[in-house]
């Protein structure tokens, strides 16, 4: 048997074992790698809604079109990207300098420029999206490591999410993961190649 690849054994999994259950422990030990992921300036643009009781499911499947992974799954993370990071900074910075690792000049100005980016809300909003999915794609990772199926879903009512999860206007949902154990092997795909992706400059 060849040794596993993430980056090719990895595959968007649409069928679950609903038997299959991961503990809080469990998901939280993901998460935790999750948060390992690169962000801007370190502020962590992301928050995780971790959909996991069957009645937190069954409010989550009609919003996210009735696909069926969401109540197979052991569980749905709602990736949440943050728009307003900026709000992080003492809390990811002052650590730092409590450690030593970083000085109060320093904060000071990395927080002048991390003020000015985000007084342009254009700015705040790309950041979010792009910081929180790094974090989403960090999670999948993990799972996939650790023998779980995993599988991005984009398709869902946004609007309908929000109100229904009491998400606060800070937060945009971009995601739901739902992860938990394979109930069959998924269909094989194919990837452009780099001739087709990339442009050498």
């Amino acid at each position: 048997m060849s040794e596993f690849n993430i980056f090719t054994d990895r595959k968007s999994v649409k069928e679950y074992d609903a038997a299959f259950k991961l503990t809080q422990d469990e998901l939280s030990a993901l998460l935790e790698q999750a948060n390992r992921a690169p962000s801007a300036w370190n502020l962590q643009h992301w928050k995780y809604i971790v959909v996991h009781s069957d009645a937190a499911k069954e409010r989550l499947l009609p919003l996210a079109f009735n696909q069926k992974q969401i109540v197979d799954a052991s569980a749905t993370l709602i990736v949440l990207a943050d728009k307003e990071a900026e709000k992080n900074i003492d809390a990811v910075f002052d650590p730092d300098i409590a450690a030593g690792r970083m000085t109060h000049e320093l904060k000071e100005r990395l927080a002048g420029q991390v003020h000015g980016a985000h007084s342009r809300p254009e700015y705040a909003f790309e950041a979010g999206v792009l910081n929180a999915s790094l974090a989403a794609m960090q999670f999948m990772n993990a799972a996939t490591l650790a023998g779980l199926a995993t599988c991005p879903i984009g398709g869902f009512n946004r609007t309908k999410l929000i109100e229904t999860f009491n998400i606060e206007d800070r937060y945009l949902p971009i995601m739901l993961i739902p992860v938990g154990k394979a109930a069959q092997e998924p269909r094989a795909t194919t990837r452009l190649s780099v001739d087709q992706t990339a442009t050498f400059i």
